[in-house]
């Protein structure tokens, strides 16, 4: 056991944030995302299972042991709903309660980019935290910056 680390964070999900660098990228997935998919193969992200977890609890674990790259244009990167779907996507007002408790405003730049650029991205990622969110278009991207 640690002192003060979210023990939502599995050894594994430790592992990857300790590994990545300035300017890599992890993704927290929700139930819908074709997590398995974006992470097989050769050169593609960790796959890390949060199962029964939900994206807002392994947000706040995650964003309080790794800095926003306050050196990129963007340092959180949203999937974009699709025109004509009529979700409404409420639990991106929470995610940016929980960065705002955590990071300086200043320092959270947000973007929504089309669904399948989001794909593309996220096949580029360090890793892909995939959780049981229910919530549509919930997932997320955050560039890690420096210590």
């Amino acid at each position: 056991m640690l002192k003060n680390i979210p023990n939502i964070l599995s050894p594994e999900m430790l592992k990857a944030l300790s590994e990545m660098g300035h300017g890599d990228e992890i993704v927290i997935a929700d139930g819908n995302f074709p997590s398995a998919s974006i992470c097989s193969g050769v050169g593609t992200p960790l796959l890390l299972r949060a199962d029964g977890h939900t994206i807002p609890t392994i947000l706040e674990a995650v964003i309080g042991l790794i800095p926003l790259d306050t050196y990129s244009e963007k340092n959180i990167c949203l999937m974009q709903v699709v025109p004509g779907d009529n979700c409404k996507t409420p639990i991106w007002d929470e995610y940016k309660h929980i960065l705002s408790s955590i990071e300086k405003e200043e320092n959270i730049r947000i973007e929504a980019i089309e669904r399948f650029a989001f794909y593309e991205r996220a096949k580029k990622a360090y890793a892909v935290i995939a959780t049981s969110e229910s919530a549509q278009y919930a997932n997320i991207i955050i560039t890690k910056g420096v210590i």
